[in-house]
């Protein structure tokens, strides 16, 4: 006679889990430096002080003053990476690896900076720099924590810049983006029956707002310094979950809990970033660039939820233990010759996640970027630009209980890695210098 009382108690608690554990899957994105452009050769180095190319409407805005003419710059790269998972002993669900959730994902960038007299520049881009998408086979062990999670946020970027004097200039831009979540998982019918796995649903688009302003400083030509903030962009998503192929005491229990037919709003935050830059040109032939940065992830971490008729979750934040990131680059350029430059750069990130709080839906560590690329001037008004960057993060462990709703998953995504791939191309309505030519 007492046993449905325990019963009631682990349902109960394993759905406030699997709310609270979708909620932070939900949650999961990346930051990127590769947007398509010869950033991408450089790992990234000379962010903020490089001011080469249209794309500096977003490294920072403030470094349209120093382009010539009006210009257009069309970008397109592949990304191929491995986040395969190996479980281990400790894992307490059946089932297989997941395959690789990450395969080829394409992406394109698209930036146009016009010169309204000798001081004033205006741009407008589009581009994606935040996401991550994830796609593990059915039946792998981790199914109850996530099958698919996609986070992506695609961005229109207007802004300004100002030449207030010939060394310093500052910039400004707004960021309209627009971000779209799809976020499902597994769920564990086999609780207290012996029946096949359920499934939950989420899927929303919506859009938020921030900005970014720059500053550049130039005391002589060929030295540059530049720093550029990143504002906070607040996502506001809001779906019906939907769930099939529900039976027995799960089902009973998610429509008592309001979790069937109801609204679930989620609240992700975009980081706020600095990113300090450094170029400085020793000879007419070889550059050097520098970057330090910072990404408030902690902040990202701060997930808002609500569930509209669940009386049992109220409506809160809950905090995910993201942690800030830090960033250093190391980049050169060196010039073959009037119509050949070469890009070089490596670069590291601090990882967001300490070992204890990884998930598999956000297999993130520490990244190391290595970047090779070349630059072709075709004419003096047309630019090519091809690159290869791997992002290397090694061996990351993940260990994962989420309750009997959830299970363990206990394991390894060794050697992970990404390879991006890139082209662009940049047209400009006059020549410009030739040390002052990028893709």
């Amino acid at each position: 006679m007492r046993r449905p009382v325990p019963r009631r108690v682990a349902i109960t608690a394993t759905l406030t889990t699997m709310l609270m554990a979708s909620a932070q899957a939900m949650a999961g994105g990346l930051s990127l430096y590769e947007i398509g452009t010869a950033d991408v050769g450089l790992a990234g180095a000379g962010w903020a002080a490089r001011a080469q190319d249209p794309a500096t409407l977003l490294k920072n805005p403030a470094g349209m003053s120093l382009l010539e003419g009006n210009q257009f710059q069309a970008g397109a790269q592949l990304l191929y990476g491995s986040i395969g998972f190996s479980p281990s002993g400790g894992t307490t669900v059946d089932g297989n690896d997941g395959g690789n959730p990450l395969g080829v994902l394409p992406g394109a960038s698209l930036f146009y900076v016009h010169g309204l007299g000798r001081d004033i520049k205006l741009g407008i881009g589009l581009f994606s720099n935040f996401g991550l998408g994830l796609n593990y086979n059915s039946g792998w062990v981790g199914r109850y924590h996530g099958l698919e999670s996609t986070l992506i946020g695609v961005s229109v970027m207007p802004g300004l810049s100002y030449r207030i004097t010939d060394q310093l200039s500052i910039g400004a831009a707004a960021n309209v983006m627009v971000g779209y979540l799809n976020y499902s998982a597994a769920v564990n019918n086999r609780l207290f029956l012996d029946v096949p796995d359920g499934q939950m649903q989420v899927k929303d688009t919506t859009a938020g707002a921030g900005g970014n302003v720059g500053v550049l400083f130039e005391p002589k030509k060929g030295m540059r310094f530049g720093v550029t903030y990143y504002s906070q962009v607040k996502l506001n998503f809001s779906d019906v979950p939907e769930f099939t192929g529900l039976s027995g005491p799960i089902g009973t229990a998610l429509q008592n809990r309001g979790l069937l037919g109801n609204q679930l709003d989620l609240g992700v935050r975009v980081p706020q970033q600095v990113m300090l830059s450094a170029y400085h040109e020793f000879t007419d032939r070889w550059a050097l660039m520098l970057d330090f940065g910072w990404q408030d992830w902690s902040q990202f971490g701060k997930v808002d939820i609500g569930v509209a008729g669940d009386t049992l979750t109220p409506s809160g934040t809950i905090k995910v233990n993201y942690q800030d990131t830090y960033h250093v680059a190391l980049g050169s350029r060196y010039r073959l010759n009037e119509a050949w430059l070469i890009n070089t750069g490596f670069a590291w990130d601090s990882s967001m996640l300490k070992d204890q709080d990884r998930t598999v839906t956000l297999p993130i560590g520490q990244v190391f970027r290595f970047g090779l690329g070349a630059e072709w001037q075709a004419s003096p008004t047309l630019n090519v630009a091809f690159s290869y960057e791997l992002a290397y993060s090694g061996t990351m462990s993940v260990n994962q209980d989420r309750g009997p709703l959830g299970g363990s998953v206990v394991g390894q995504f060794p050697g992970a890695y990404i390879n991006f791939f890139q082209v662009s191309f940049i047209w400009g309505s006059g020549e410009r210098n030739p040390s002052n030519r990028s893709g």
